[in-house]
């Protein structure tokens, strides 16, 4: 386990105190790898409140770089990053904010065919993509290594957060790509929105690395933000999903 220095029990003060967390919590986040795919509106809140957190080793994965239109919500930038990829410009945020975490970059796309190979070694990977292929690749490779999947989604007023962990999957949920799927360029998004989503995703997988609490497994919360309602629903397994039907 990682040794703690003098600045990083000031650092984590507020974590050691806690009992779901405490010392053990704190190594645990210490000595873990976390796999952020996209680090847009979702992943960028993620990857920084991890970070803050204390994770061991954040890997970044985004094959996109920055655009002024990105500015309204992916706080994980400034304007004086635009043009440069976004896992560089990230890498560096994150650096500047804890330095004691190790961020791995992957400036290109994952893919169906390098995704088992990017997770493995990690474990929670966190998914805040907007293109369903991402997300079923993503969701595939997660199921066969046997990694938690945390899933943020958001659009227009809306997100949505869940975790998977074997069975049910990510497909289980969404069997095949909606022939309406929509995507925030198309519909937009309030930027704070961003902000919820992406915390609740990290606030997952703290939960997720540490043990603390009962994570969204299996589940799924809506967050509506023009009624300011959340509701949780029960993720149902589908018993014919090619991903996962023959895992736990």
């Amino acid at each position: 386990m990682p040794q703690f220095t003098d600045n990083d029990v000031e650092r984590y003060a507020r974590h050691l105190v806690l009992a779901e967390i405490g010392g053990p919590g704190q190594q645990k986040l210490a000595a873990a790898r976390v796999l952020i795919v996209g680090a847009g509106g979702v992943g960028g809140p993620a990857a920084l409140y991890l970070a803050a957190a204390g994770v061991g080793t954040l890997t970044l994965v985004d094959p996109d770089t920055v655009a002024l239109s990105n500015l309204q919500r992916q706080i994980l930038f400034t304007g004086d990053d635009i043009g440069r990829p976004k896992v560089e410009a990230g890498a560096d945020r994150l650096t500047a904010l804890n330095p004691r975490v190790h961020i791995e970059t992957v400036a290109g796309s994952l893919t169906a065919a390098n995704a088992r190979a990017l997770i493995a070694g990690h474990h929670v990977v966190l998914d805040g993509t907007d293109d369903f292929q991402t997300r079923f690749a993503v969701n595939a490779a997660c199921v066969a290594e046997d990694v938690p999947l945390v899933s943020g989604a958001l659009g227009r007023w809306s997100g949505q957060v869940g975790v998977f962990t074997g069975r049910p999957c990510y497909q289980c949920l969404v069997p095949e790509i909606p022939p309406d799927a929509e995507t925030c360029a198309r519909v937009g998004v309030v930027g704070a929105l961003a902000g919820v989503v992406g915390a609740m995703a990290a606030l997952e997988a703290i939960k997720l690395i540490t043990g603390a609490g009962e994570p969204l497994t299996g589940r799924l919360m809506l967050y509506e933000g023009l009624s300011a309602t959340a509701r949780t629903v029960r993720i149902t397994a589908d018993p014919d999903c090619p991903v996962c039907c023959g895992s736990r």
